[in-house]
């Protein structure tokens, strides 16, 4: 029993209805783990005085602590009621609704404190949490930059700063933010990991690889930081980190789903690089299946979308909307499955000195639902195509141009590296019809395989299962012919990524040309150009063109017949 506990019971010995005493007990027993116990002792502390605000803020402390939202809420709002200037508890009345999910009324909340207490860092910090759920991105940096002015000795602001501008900011902006934090807390790691994935994208490798190393050092339980840094290093059979990793690996079951799946992914990179191709593969059915269970995928629908993209865009529709969109030049679509090559394409035609390379973009795919008119326009989409107008083609593609000349206002040329955008080419070509699509394919099973070992940042949901995944390239093969078949020569051109790798700079002067450009020389050193890459080949386009990805799925043949089948099967 602390001293604290000993002098409040003395009280209560004396005066067994101190209100005080109760509530202060109650705080003890909440600060040392005794829920219960701080609820019931709080409770009676409110019984003798219920008009103290305090007593009830404590009450919500210890009921949110324990997961009690609604009556947690409920205690805030009370006290509120009673003291309207108490800007801590509105914070905590914030923090809760948050936790429910009620990020507007938590909006309401924080902003209630702060207008109470206009220095109160805290509360600015929770904001921009909030507001940075919401995708408020903007909002969310000038909360936390205002934190940050309240505080400045803040990490965790700075931290989250860091989060939100990785969104909007520049990469030197997000490194800054992450390495302030770490000055103030050199034990941050999650400062250590958000900055290795910032480096990463800059292309400082080396540096990166000391930052993820130094998260996994700071939580060696951690298994996205393994996971991360298991795609930035080569391992060998004595590396310290790989054993960590199995060590972990026998609690697995202790692990969340989700840390689980950041594991296998790793470990399976681990034991590739080794060779342990059998190994590699059971971590990858076991994380393929786990990150399978918790999305969900209507192949159904997914397939027939094509299909029906393949019947509404028939030849007759693209003679008739040819040359109705906006004229611009200025688009180059890089498209083809993921892990085919298309980084790598983007990265040579970036390095050209008229040409910026955006990354991949979602404009069109945004766009595609404002054309519909509704929140549920996908569903109309690709059938609206029939019955639109002269108008709307043009305004589509002037809309998109206007939105990526922001990113380079002197650029000829941007590219657009979004893969999946294969689906909308007869929209792209229709919108935009002086834009140039390059095509990137790589061999079926070296594609589906690579899909198959890379845990996506994005939404790939047909990648996490084999059979699923053979049948997704075969519709996004028979696709491509379509496109071929009702589009006009010269509008795509195909690319082969073997082709690339045997013959850089036959097959890089062909990507030029189809862009309407001049060679440049620069284009044969892409792995040297100083450029964000945001995709999960960010770190195998930093190096010279290399042939060892060629023929990757061949040792591991004899176990992806399932995706096997589903690319042969009529």
């Amino acid at each position: 029993m602390t001293e604290a506990e000993v002098r409040y019971q003395r009280v209560l010995a004396a005066q067994p209805k101190h209100a005080d005493a109760l509530n202060l007990l109650g705080v003890v027993a909440h600060q040392t783990g005794r829920h219960d116990l701080a609820v019931e002792l709080i409770r009676q502390a409110i019984q003798q005085n219920r008009g103290n605000p305090g007593y009830f803020s404590n009450l919500g402390n210890v009921l949110y602590g324990d997961g009690q939202l609604e009556d947690a809420i409920a205690a805030y709002r009370q006290a509120v009621s009673i003291k309207p200037d108490f800007s801590e508890a509105y914070s905590n009345l914030g923090a809760a609704l948050e936790r429910q999910g009620k990020f507007d009324e938590a909006i309401v909340a924080y902003r209630q404190a702060i207008s109470i207490r206009p220095n109160f860092a805290e509360a600015y910090g929770n904001l921009g949490i909030v507001l940075k759920e919401q995708g408020k991105l903007e909002e969310a940096v000038a909360a936390y930059r205002q934190a940050i002015n309240i505080k400045p000795d803040d990490a965790k602001a700075h931290y989250n700063l860091g989060v939100a501008l990785k969104e909007i900011g520049t990469l030197d902006e997000v490194v800054a933010a992450n390495r302030r934090a770490i000055s103030i807390k050199p034990d941050f790691a999650d400062a250590y990991f958000n900055l290795g994935l910032a480096l990463k994208e800059q292309g400082k490798l080396d540096e990166s690889r000391d930052a993820l190393e130094k998260a996994v050092e700071l939580s060696p339980t951690s298994a996205a930081s393994y996971k991360v840094l298991a795609d930035a290093k080569r391992f060998s059979s004595a590396d310290p980190h790989l054993a960590a990793m199995e060590k972990l690996a026998r609690s697995m079951t202790s692990l969340s789903p989700g840390e689980q799946i950041d594991l296998h992914f790793a470990l399976a990179k681990a034991y590739e690089d080794l060779g342990e191709h059998e190994k590699c593969f059971e971590h990858l059915v076991e994380g393929n299946a786990l990150k399978r269970r918790r999305i969900s995928y209507d192949e159904a629908a997914a397939l027939n979308k094509f299909n029906r993209t393949k019947e509404v865009f028939t030849l007759e529709l693209m003679h008739r909307m040819q040359d109705l969109g906006d004229p611009s030049p200025v688009p180059v679509f890089i498209i083809g499955m993921p892990r085919s090559g298309t980084t790598l394409v983007e990265q040579i035609l970036a390095s050209h000195s008229k040409v910026f390379g955006a990354g991949e973009l979602v404009q069109i795919s945004e766009a595609v639902a404002q054309l519909s008119g509704r929140n549920d326009s996908i569903a109309r989409f690709p059938e609206v195509m029939s019955s639109i107008t002269a108008g709307q083609l043009r305004r589509f593609g002037a809309s998109y141009v206007s939105v990526i000349r922001t990113l380079a206002p002197e650029a000829e040329r941007i590219t657009d590296k979004l893969p999946l955008n294969f689906a909308c080419v007869g929209l792209i070509h229709a919108a935009l019809p002086n834009a140039r699509i390059i095509h990137v394919r790589r061999d079926p099973l070296d594609t589906c395989f690579s899909c198959f070992s890379k845990l996506f940042a994005g939404d790939q949901p047909y990648s996490y299962d084999l059979a699923e995944l053979g049948r997704f390239y075969r519709a996004y093969e028979s696709l491509m012919e379509h496109w071929r078949r009702v589009l006009p020569s010269g509008v795509v051109l195909d690319i082969q990524y073997e082709g690339v790798t045997a013959d850089l700079q036959g097959e890089a002067r062909r990507i030029v040309a189809h862009c309407g450009l001049e060679w440049e020389d620069a284009c044969l050193s892409f792995h040297e150009t100083d450029r964000p890459v945001r995709t999960a080949s960010a770190l195998q386009v930093r190096r010279p063109i290399y042939r060892s990805s060629i023929g990757r799925s061949r040792p591991y043949h004899h176990l992806l017949r399932p995706l096997m089948e589903a690319l042969t099967c009529d």
